[in-house]
């Protein structure tokens, strides 16, 4: 229902304390009116960040003191997210690697037989998706992730196989488990991170990517140079080695990453209290174990998602075409050899690691991560286009296939907007799902875009990609005019009033009583 301006008069005018009590989950404690001008009803389900938030308000956060506890939660978290974010991207390269070290011919891949390798993975992330999401949010969250990773690791060993129906159920497992890792690295960032913090920092962690291909390419070209040196094939090896990597960054996860701030064995008490502080302007704190209906279906209703979807879709029919086929294609395409592939197929990692945080660190100065993501989807369309259509300039296609190391920034975009823009922890989870969806779709895709009768040069592909970029650029401007509008008719309303003299609610702990963005008065979007 919808409250007038003389109903909004006689709401939320005294003074009310938010408390987490357990008495009070399903409680109503007060109303608020929403930016819509709907009346929400506050429960006492709040965020998991709620204790804290009351034992911390006496808290005094210098800038000093707020300096110095980021540096420290960069020192223990970040390294180890990049790692695990580069093993989870280092199968994916493992297995174009393996395509050319003798996967094919071993296991009499035929025809289009390479393609579906690719699809498969995404199959089995796309079936598990929402069910892995419903875990994260019910289970403790480190402790659940490092067990899919343990897992995953163990698969990825077992790819070893000397048969391509096994291959495809291997891989369509690995698929299922890795479908854990987005969204639980995007919580995390945004339970320990401010809202102008997170977009640099999922740029490094995701950055990481660059590290997880040219440390596989590395491996690859290591164990292939030697290859007649083994009892098994050179690729078999090659997927043994990934998995251990894997099962042991699993184990240092387990024991290293807490499930929340509060549970951080490498912060006193003093430092969880000032996390909560620090992240407080987020207007969400740590996350909340119970599911809610009404923040499904607002999930469900608002447009952002939907664009967030055909955004995923789109950005990653050339990221499911390029991972599976970039080593073929520089065989294929580029005349190169085994050892020339694996030595080339390191430079789009190393411009994805420097690339991403590169327009991270540039977003600081621009102030807008919009704009950041959009200049870098340009410049990959440009690259495309030189990839596509510079069909007698083989440097001139070099250079546009090495430039899509730095595509993965409106990926990175999409998901700090995840973490700062979409609030309500149901929420945040449903359009993770919803999004990730449309990431397996367009990983689907992408591989069957590169069709055996089109070998060696892919032109319908290349193409393929170029359009693909193309309207993901519109979409890109479209969520920064929708934020921005968005905020402009907030501030209006709030001026308006003002304006009238309407008393403001004066409520305790606002943040991290589990609204979503659409709910939260308080609530600006980043941009």
């Amino acid at each position: 229902m919808t409250a007038s301006f003389d109903e909004e008069k006689n709401i939320g005018t005294e003074k009310v304390s938010i408390s987490p009590e357990e008495s009070q989950i399903g409680h109503v404690i007060t109303t608020i009116i929403s930016p819509g001008g709907k009346e929400v009803a506050v429960t006492g389900d709040v965020d998991e960040a709620m204790k804290l938030a009351i034992a911390s308000e006496n808290i005094e956060l210098t800038p000093e003191r707020a300096s110095k506890l980021l540096r420290k939660i960069d020192l223990y978290l970040l390294p180890l997210l990049g790692l695990l974010y580069a093993v989870q991207f280092m199968d994916k390269t493992t297995n174009a690697n393996a395509a050319i070290m003798g996967l094919k011919t071993d296991l009499n891949m035929v025809g289009d037989m390479y393609t579906w390798v690719g699809s498969s993975f995404y199959l089995g992330y796309l079936a598990f998706e929402f069910p892995v999401s419903s875990m994260l949010q019910r289970f403790p969250l480190a402790k659940m992730t490092s067990i899919f990773i343990f897992l995953w690791g163990i698969v990825l060993c077992l790819h070893a196989t000397p048969n391509y129906g096994g291959f495809i159920f291997l891989r369509t497992m690995l698929g299922a488990l890795e479908s854990s890792i987005t969204p639980a690295m995007m919580i995390l960032t945004s339970q320990w991170y401010k809202r102008e913090e997170q977009f640099m920092r999922t740029c490094i962690w995701f950055g990481c990517n660059g590290f997880g291909m040219m440390f596989g390419s590395a491996i690859a070209l290591g164990i292939s140079i030697h290859s007649d040196n083994y009892s098994i094939e050179g690729w078999k090896i090659l997927f043994i080695v990934t998995g251990l990597i894997t099962i042991v960054v699993a184990i240092m996860f387990f024991f290293h990453i807490p499930d929340t701030p509060a549970g951080a064995w490498f912060l006193t008490d003093e430092e969880k209290l000032m996390v909560v502080e620090r992240i407080r302007s987020n207007n969400q704190g740590f996350g909340n174990k119970h599911f809610k209906k009404k923040q499904f279906v607002e999930a469900l209703t608002d447009i952002r998602t939907w664009v967030f979807f055909f955004f995923a879709l789109l950005t990653n029919i050339p990221n499911g075409g390029i991972s599976n086929f970039g080593a073929i294609l520089l065989t294929s395409d580029f005349g190169f050899t085994i050892h020339e592939t694996l030595k080339w197929g390191m430079v789009p990692g190393a411009v994805e690691l420097i690339g991403c945080p590169l327009f991270g660190y540039l977003s600081k100065y621009v102030k807008n991560r919009m704009i950041a993501a959009i200049v870098a989807i340009a410049i990959t369309l440009i690259g495309a286009c030189l990839l596509a259509f510079a069909t007698e300039a083989k440097q001139a296609r070099m250079a546009g296939y090495f430039v899509q190391g730095i595509a993965p920034v409106g990926m990175i975009a999409c998901l700090s907007l995840f973490s700062s823009n979409v609030a309500g922890h149901t929420k945040k989870l449903s359009v993770n799902a919803i999004y990730l969806v449309g990431y397996c779709v367009g990983n689907l895709i992408g591989p069957q875009t590169f069709r055996a009768l089109d070998a060696p040069s892919y032109n319908p592909a290349k193409i393929t990609i170029v359009a693909c970029y193309l309207v993901s650029l519109f979409l890109l401007g479209w969520f920064y005019f929708s934020y921005w509008n968005d905020n402009r008719k907030r501030d209006a309303r709030q001026a308006e009033r003002e304006k009238l003299g309407m008393t403001e609610p004066v409520m305790e702990n606002l943040e991290f009583a589990d609204l979503t963005d659409k709910e939260n008065p308080n609530f600006r979007y980043a941009l």
